[in-house]
């Protein structure tokens, strides 16, 4: 308890419920023509993206490839020396790539129960830190993961990258000029379609050749190796679809969708939220809803998230996105552009859908180069994706517990004791988040 009280402290001296500031970190500032070293760990499909977007950010030295499946690890190592980087190492066990003083920073696509241990050894090992969304499994690792990037003063960039998006930038100016008007009301949602029978039911089985299983799960329970559980190959990655390693569609896209909204509302948290859902239509072994909407209440407005995996029905005229309902306007702003519904009757939407406007993941990674020379906080830190990432496990945790959340920023919990024990990281050992 003593532990517990010493972590939520020291989180709320960098978090709080006040808005964010961008002051300075101390540390090694670094020349405009120096270059970065940077190793990947975890290198499928979102790390194997990761070092082209990296690729292309001029200040940036691909030095190392890491990942426990020899058939990714030899492929990112082959992507890596067609992009013009030579001599890239191609390393199974991360704890070399962590021990290697040479290297400046690390890109983190490992699955998402390995995001937490790996940016708070990453920062104890002096280096800055590209983690990729969700920030954690457990609030508790949130809040050592800044706690860390505090402590040791590091660098930590979040995989939520619309942030750097024009798109996502200029949809937050709008709500912030008040041109909307009051807002009551902000709506997540994501739809789709998919097929009944999912990703099937894989017996369990031996791992595949190349495979280090055991490390794949690292902190996670230790559990016979199935197909579905790990999930990478040439589909996206199912492991996101089980609570020992992540959490579903809320954690995988909804923080992206609800990351908008805490980034328009300088990243004020809901006081509560309640939540519905299951597998109602999918037929597989996965573990996560199919379908879910949950309702959070927010300081002045309340909001929303909806998935609905096996039904493609759109809203404003898309499949996904965030939208902000005022009282002179809705807003609804995704990867494609921004639509301004007037309220104003018979008035014409206003769409900016710029090809100009697009881009997010570029910047996003020029953004984490130039604060690793000045070691700003950069657009997308850690803090922030806590916060949202936390905003969507609550969702998860309302759901299985049956029972709305209401939500203590200053002490960074819940308020229903029964459920705090799901707060706190449960690792297998050896394994120990220890900041």
């Amino acid at each position: 308890m003593a532990q517990e009280g010493t972590d939520r402290r020291q989180f709320l001296k960098t978090a709080g419920a006040a808005a964010l500031t961008t002051s300075l970190f101390t540390g090694n500032i670094r020349g405009a023509n120096d270059k970065v070293n940077v190793a990947f760990i975890g290198v499928g499909r979102m790390g194997s993206g990761n070092i082209g977007y990296a690729a292309k950010v001029p200040g940036f030295q691909i030095v190392s490839v890491c990942d426990v499946y020899q058939p990714t690890l030899e492929k990112a190592q082959a992507q890596a020396k067609r992009l013009g980087f030579d001599g890239v190492k191609a390393i199974k066990d991360f704890r070399e790539i962590l021990a290697d003083k040479s290297i400046d920073a690390v890109s983190i696509a490992a699955p998402d129960h390995w995001h937490a241990y790996l940016t708070v050894e990453a920062c104890k090992a002096s280096k800055d830190v590209w983690v990729e969304k969700p920030a954690c499994v457990y609030v508790e690792e949130g809040t050592k993961m800044v706690e860390a990037a505090r402590k040791y003063k590091r660098v930590v960039q979040a995989g939520t990258m619309q942030r750097s998006g024009k798109f996502f930038q200029k949809a937050r100016e709008i709500v912030k000029s008040g041109d909307l008007g009051d807002i009551s009301f902000c709506r997540t949602f994501q739809s789709g379609t998919t097929n009944k029978a999912g990703f099937g039911n894989p017996p369990d089985s031996d791992p595949p050749a190349g495979l280090d299983w055991d490390l794949w799960l690292g902190p996670a329970p230790k559990r016979p190796f199935n197909a579905n559980r790990w999930g990478v190959g040439d589909r996206w990655s199912t492991f996101r679809y089980f609570w020992d390693y992540a959490g579903g569609a809320m954690t995988d896209w909804g923080v992206h969708l609800l990351d908008i909204v805490q980034f328009a509302f300088d990243e004020t948290m809901p006081v509560s939220v309640s939540a519905q859902g299951g597998k109602f239509y999918v037929d597989d072994n996965t573990e996560t809803p199919d379908t879910m909407l949950v309702t959070y209440r927010y300081p002045g407005f309340i909001g929303s998230y909806e998935s609905r995996t096996a039904n493609p029905f759109p809203m404003y005229n898309d499949t996904y996105g965030t939208s902000f309902h005022g009282t002179k306007a809705t807003l609804m702003v995704n990867r494609n552009g921004y639509t301004l519904f007037l309220n104003a009757k018979g008035a014409e939407p206003v769409v900016e859908k710029s090809k100009e406007m697009a881009d997010m993941n570029v910047p996003h990674w020029k953004n984490f180069l130039e604060c690793l020379r000045t070691r700003e906080k950069p657009s997308s830190d850690i803090e922030t994706c806590v916060r949202s990432t936390t905003t969507c496990v609550l969702a998860n945790l309302a759901l299985r517990h049956g029972m709305t959340l209401d939500w203590d920023d200053k002490a960074f919990t819940v308020k229903q004791h029964e459920v705090k024990p799901f707060l706190k990281a449960k690792y297998r050992s050896p394994w120990k988040l220890e900041v």
